[in-house]
């Protein structure tokens, strides 16, 4: 089957249309603007692919997704916040450098080759983010940011894009972060993209994509939290 190409004018396909191997593949080409992005996440889309690649958009069926009222927070993860917070000079900052978490994650690590995280994509999220829809969640030790995640935020819907960390467990608490958060307004869903085991022990688990695009539809149009209102006080 041949994928689908689609030039800057024209809306990208249906998700149902999505290859089964790879599994999610839906089509290439398109940009990265803003509207693009708009365009994309609350129809169950989302863009990933390597430097020298066009842009690869997917869609996997199932996917995976963590329900904030599911998360684990086990004995050794809180054991672990206490620890740090103990230390003192620990916090959780909301937005204080998106900038600078993207680039976090997309620096090299042990387990991977390359990174899809280009300055293309720093650029396309860091436009949404002063457009209000991209966020990060961040932990910080005085002045050095020790671990964050980020990702897009429509309505009362949560699509996650990465996380890092420079300290031992920083990015489940990162994540831990990330649901204090979000269920303070009611956000009842967490897209987590691909399934992996790291996710599925913190309580995430797949979903239809039928049952996902029925839920994201709903979520995406409830209005929106201030996001510059949201603080986590772990002290």
């Amino acid at each position: 089957m041949r994928l689908p190409w689609v030039y800057a004018h024209e809306a990208l396909p249906d998700a149902s249309l999505a290859l089964r191997e790879p599994d999610g593949l839906l089509c290439a080409g398109g940009d990265l603007s803003a509207s693009r992005l708009l365009e994309a996440y609350p129809r169950g889309i989302f863009p990933w692919y390597s430097e020298g690649q066009p842009v690869l958009w997917w869609s996997p069926d199932p996917r995976m997704v963590l329900l904030p009222a599911h998360f684990r927070m086990h004995r050794s993860l809180r054991k672990r916040r206490r620890q740090l917070w103990a230390q003192g000079g620990w916090e959780v900052r909301i937005d204080a450098d998106f900038a600078g978490v993207m680039r976090a994650c997309a620096a090299p690590r042990k387990d991977q080759n390359g990174t899809w995280i280009t300055p293309r994509m720093i650029d396309a999220y860091c436009a949404l983010h002063r457009m209000g829809y991209a966020h990060s969640v961040e932990l910080w030790q005085e002045d050095r940011q020790m671990a964050g995640l980020y990702g897009v935020s429509i309505g009362r819907m949560f699509f996650g894009e990465s996380m890092f960390t420079r300290v031992a467990d920083g990015s489940k608490l990162s994540l831990a972060a990330l649901v204090v958060c979000l269920d303070q307004y009611d956000f009842r869903m967490i897209d987590c993209q691909q399934q992996t085991n790291h996710l599925a022990r913190l309580g995430a688990g797949p979903m239809p994509r039928a049952e996902y695009l029925t839920r994201i539809a709903h979520l995406c149009a409830l209005p929106a939290p201030r996001w510059s209102e949201i603080r986590i006080d772990w002290s």
